[in-house]
């Protein structure tokens, strides 16, 4: 069985770094702020939360795994806050003469 764990945290954890990588190709590649935070917010939310469910499985118990998912979520709330923030004050400025 410990195997079997194994292998879920490896395919969970790559298919999250994949995503994160993919998330920095769109932040590098894409034309304007906007564009870049929808890519990068996505990506990185998703990323993140593959990684979290790929550390599940070599956790002690229900503690660590709840541990985790209150990690992912103040992180997905701060992302989207932040990436709101931004996407806003980019909007002024190019409304603003």
């Amino acid at each position: 069985m410990s195997a079997v764990l194994d292998a879920f945290t490896i395919v969970c954890v790559a298919a999250g770094v994949l995503f994160f990588v993919a998330g920095t190709a769109g932040l590098l590649r894409l034309p304007d702020a906007v564009t870049r935070l929808h890519a990068l917010t996505k990506a990185d939310n998703l990323g993140l939360g593959l990684v979290a469910l790929g550390l599940v499985a070599q956790g002690d118990g229900v503690v660590f795994a709840l541990e985790l998912l209150v990690i992912w979520l103040l992180v997905l709330l701060s992302g989207a806050t932040s990436s709101q923030l931004i996407a806003r004050a980019q909007h002024r400025g190019d409304t603003e003469p």
